[in-house]
């Protein structure tokens, strides 16, 4: 295959998983009605580990690891996985799936700020302005038509979506940071068995099963879907790509990650936007684009070609 091939073939691999991660707002939206968040993660989680062993026994990946690493592993399934999970399953019960889908937008900007703090990167005027935009995003999302004015939501749902991506910029440095030597498939693995382990107990205190009855196919598709589409599948494309392309290119999928969301929310649960919401989302990924880096080179290049 020739470079150009790999790289767009690299390039669907990092597309579809996103595509997958934007649509996961909306299957846990259309769950919910009948599943708690944390049966619904069990549930998910279940799905998701035993696909990704099925999977790695296939490619004949070692499920043995050092016990050195267990505690890392454990901290990354803790932050990345089940804390992550619970606040944004959480999260949906209050708000739609395409604002879920345009918060999760600002993470980057966390991501930037842990960076400078903890990985030593250095701040410039472009960040601190992409950043400022990004802020300017979700203040516009949080605020919604009420009588004749505009006013601020104190929506739980809005708070626990923001701690979410705070969360995963937490989880995105010390990822960086521990370095673990395994394949992909591999950590992902053991994040998700962590996290059904730590949800197993709240679906017995909760009595879970009992609604397991009550969910429909369409449901049950739901279900499947995340387990083996968003915690299976996408994270395993996500590593595919990142063997040919650079980390930075892949990232910049992310930024396509809500527009999957809102997508599907119309499609699949009818879900009105807001002209202010989009504005707001737009904004975000402005912010996020520039706090990145890239929105500048981008501009510098299109005026090139047009002068």
């Amino acid at each position: 295959m020739s470079n150009f091939g790999s790289k767009l073939t690299a390039s669907m691999y990092a597309l579809m998983s996103i595509s997958f991660w934007g649509v996961s707002f909306v299957s846990t939206k259309a769950v919910l009605d009948k599943l708690d968040p944390y049966s619904l993660l069990v549930i998910r989680f279940g799905i998701g580990a035993l696909f990704l062993l099925f999977l790695l026994l296939i490619l004949r990946h070692r499920l043995q690891i050092s016990i050195r690493y267990v505690p890392h592993l454990m901290v990354l399934g803790i932050l990345g996985v089940f804390v992550h999970q619970v606040l944004q399953a959480t999260a949906l019960l209050t708000i739609n799936a395409s604002a879920a889908g345009w918060l999760i937008s600002f993470s980057p900007v966390f991501t930037v700020i842990l960076s400078v703090l903890f990985l030593h990167e250095k701040m410039s005027i472009t960040k601190a302005v992409g950043m400022v935009l990004a802020i300017t995003g979700v203040l516009v999302i949080t605020v919604t038509r009420s009588g004749q004015s505009f006013q601020i939501v104190m929506n739980i749902g809005f708070l626990l979506m923001i701690l979410s991506t705070l969360n995963w910029a937490i989880y995105s440095v010390l990822l960086k940071s521990l370095n673990i030597p395994y394949p992909p498939l591999v950590v992902t693995f053991y994040m998700c068995l962590t996290g059904l382990i730590l949800t197993t107990p709240f679906i017995i205190r909760n009595r879970g099963w009992e609604n397991l009855s009550l969910l429909t196919h369409a449901e049950w598709a739901h279900l499947m879907f995340l387990g083996v589409f968003v915690s299976g599948i996408a994270y395993w494309y996500w590593g595919k790509a990142l063997k040919v392309l650079e980390a930075s290119k892949v990232s910049m999928f992310l930024y396509l990650e809500p527009i999957a969301t809102l997508i599907a929310a119309v499609l699949l649960l009818q879900e009105k936007v807001l002209l202010i919401s989009a504005a707001g989302g737009i904004i975000i990924i402005i912010g996020v684009i520039i706090v990145n880096g890239q929105l500048v080179p981008m501009l510098l290049r299109f005026l090139k070609k047009r002068l």
